[in-house]
């Protein structure tokens, strides 16, 4: 009779590893942090401008440094100690976080003082995300991988749902943003402590060799990615997602004010509502990132196909409705969608590289994932802004189903050619 132990095990590979629980625990509390921020910022944002072209630029901001730098952070944290510099990372963004409190506090914040902080906390993120996904192999191990990205994306998004639950019940009761930009800044304590405990007791130590270069180690990797086409397909997959998707979903707190207004809003109803919408989207994340953890094996061609028809479809009908009830429905599969496909494309990326050159293919992948996103936020919010809201969804939608069928067609091709050249 296999025990309870034994079957999470064999469920849940990952929680095999006490270092990898200590890093889970930590990262829970502060992913939760960070989604209270993420609710609490664009909310404030909006309430101070009332312009939807303002939290595009917030996304700009907020992304533009991955663009800038996730790709030399791809070669750079292959030759330092991952574990150290998530550590320092995590510190650096509790400062901004503390410094968007102070700011919230005095009653001194301004739209400039939210761009210029977004930008800063982008700067970490661009280095820290590439540091941290190649970590877990390290605190897991190879064979528990699938499970450990899993695991960490469930946690992810618990803290989608959590977060902006508490943001709205922390605003609701002191009435100032700034408890919730306190309350993250304290949750980056605790996964700096739980990684600081921790031990990363699979890491493989790369053999001694002569460097080649900052650019000929980042061509290397580039020549890996020409080479694999599901590598390469996926890393396309990624970039319509993040330029024309992942953006839409900056318009939340627009959508919530003035497309599912009732003759009854108050500041406090209109609140309520927006963390309710983020809420209803960090539902669908957590099912679709428990399933994907509970189903390691499942193929992850078709789970891929899943996630991109599951995003895809509500956010079309998403720009045609008018009802809250309806409109966190659809944000439900949303999330189910877009966490489905981020955590296939993950493990697709991260299982089939070679050890010495994850990092610097990881980091295409999420330079092509955030790195473009700066932009398709500016184009975003331009559309809401000049045109409406309803609009630049449904005008994104049709652009990522018109996107992934070209790229599907396109590499189902390209192998018909390879498995009959003739």
């Amino acid at each position: 009779m296999t025990s309870r132990k034994d079957w999470i095990a064999n469920r849940f590979p990952a929680l095999g590893s006490n270092d990898f629980i200590l890093f889970l625990v930590g990262q829970f509390i502060s992913v939760t942090g960070t989604w209270m921020q993420s609710t609490a910022l664009p909310y404030l944002a909006y309430r101070i401008s009332g312009r939807p072209f303002d939290l595009g630029l917030i996304g700009f901001a907020t992304t533009l440094p991955t663009l800038l730098f996730a790709l030399p952070a791809g070669v750079l944290v292959e030759h330092w100690d991952k574990r150290k510099t998530v550590i320092i990372l995590q510190a650096v963004m509790s400062v901004q976080a503390f410094g968007l409190a102070y700011l919230a506090f005095t009653g001194q914040i301004q739209i400039w003082h939210i761009i210029t902080l977004a930008f800063f906390y982008g700067s970490a993120v661009a280095v820290e995300v590439t540091a941290r996904q190649a970590m877990l192999i390290e605190l897991a191990g190879r064979d528990a991988l699938p499970s450990a990205i899993a695991l960490q994306t469930t946690v992810f998004n618990l803290g989608r749902v959590l977060g902006p639950l508490a943001a709205a019940g922390l605003i609701a009761l002191s009435g100032n943003e700034g408890t919730v930009f306190l309350a993250n800044g304290i949750s980056f304590i605790f996964v700096m402590t739980g990684l600081f405990f921790a031990r990363t007791r699979f890491k493989v130590e790369k053999e001694a060799e002569k460097s080649l270069g900052m650019g000929s180690e980042f061509r290397e990797g580039l020549e890996y990615i020409r080479r694999n086409a599901v590598v390469l397909s996926t890393i396309l997959l990624a970039t319509l997602i993040g330029f024309f998707g992942i953006p839409l979903l900056q318009q939340i707190p627009a959508l919530a004010r003035d497309v599912l207004k009732t003759a009854l809003d108050t500041e406090a109803v209109i609140a309520s509502r927006t963390s309710s919408l983020y809420a209803a989207q960090g539902v669908g994340a957590v099912v679709a990132a428990f399933t994907l953890a509970y189903l390691g094996g499942a193929n992850k061609s078709k789970m891929l196909l899943w996630g991109q028809a599951g995003f895809i479809f509500p956010v079309i009908l998403l720009g045609f409705i008018t009802n809250s009830n309806l409109a966190m429905i659809l944000l439900a599969f949303i999330g189910w969608g877009t966490v489905t496909q981020l955590i296939t494309m993950n493990t697709l990326i991260q299982v089939r590289v070679p050890n010495g050159l994850r990092g610097r293919v990881f980091s295409v992948y999420f330079w092509a994932l955030q790195g473009v996103a700066p932009f398709g936020s500016i184009v975003t919010g331009w559309i809401a802004q000049n045109w409406n809201v309803q609009a630049s969804i449904v005008l994104g939608g049709v652009v990522c189903l018109a996107g992934v069928a070209l790229i599907r067609l396109i590499f189902m091709k390209r192998e018909e050619k390879r498995i009959n050249p003739d």
